[in-house]
């Protein structure tokens, strides 16, 4: 299973992505700004998601078509 991001290059596990849009965080007050790196991203078993990590977010599920490889 290829998961691709929003330009369509290749994503796999540990990857660096980046934002490539403003994003409200769902139960939260907090916004994911454009442009912000995430690290070392998981790989989920659905297609359209990945796994991220931050200092004021763990575990955020982002969709695949606002991200793009770093």
């Amino acid at each position: 299973m290829e998961i691709r991001d929003a330009n369509g290059a290749v994503l796999k596990e540990g990857d660096s992505v980046s934002v490539i849009k403003d994003l409200k965080v769902k139960g939260s007050s907090s916004v994911v700004k454009r442009g912000t790196v995430f690290k070392n991203i998981h790989i989920t078993d659905d297609p359209t998601h990945i796994e991220c990590r931050n200092a004021q977010i763990k575990g955020l599920m982002l969709k695949t078509e606002f991200v793009k490889k770093v």
